[in-house]
């Protein structure tokens, strides 16, 4: 069986590397994209199983990202887990009316977001990691 991939949008460079490490953990390809406009070449690029997008992103926000992937028809489908730290409630609700299938507040917990990937590409339970 292939590795599922995930796209990660997010424009800080250390917010990038900590998704790769938990995510390259658990045996996911990760793929990124650091702003709005590279985002939706990069889902039509990879064919992601998933994608992380961060709302606070260079040259239009998040939001943009959302509904270019919701109105393409080749990346509609495709789960997408909204990430952000400002405006948490406002945005929550207005990540999940513009197609977004999970919100996560960063600081992100990783067994959280470890069972909500697992949840949305139908997979088995994650193990729970242990705290250090």
């Amino acid at each position: 069986m292939s590795k599922q991939k995930i796209l990660i949008v997010e424009d800080d460079a250390d917010v990038r590397l900590g998704y790769k490490v938990l995510l390259t953990a658990y045996h996911y390809d990760t793929f990124f994209a650091a702003d709005s406009i590279s985002a939706v070449s990069e889902a039509r690029k990879q064919q992601p199983d998933l994608i992380i997008l961060d709302l606070g992103l260079p040259a239009g926000d998040g939001f943009v990202v959302l509904d270019r992937l919701r109105t393409n028809t080749q990346l509609g489908l495709i789960p997408i887990v909204v990430v952000s730290a400002r405006d948490i409630q406002g945005n929550k609700e207005r990540a999940l009316k513009a197609g977004a299938k999970a919100f996560v507040q960063k600081p992100w917990n990783d067994n959280e977001l470890l069972t909500l990937i697992s949840q949305l590409l139908g997979q088995p339970a994650m193990p729970v990691l242990q705290p250090r």
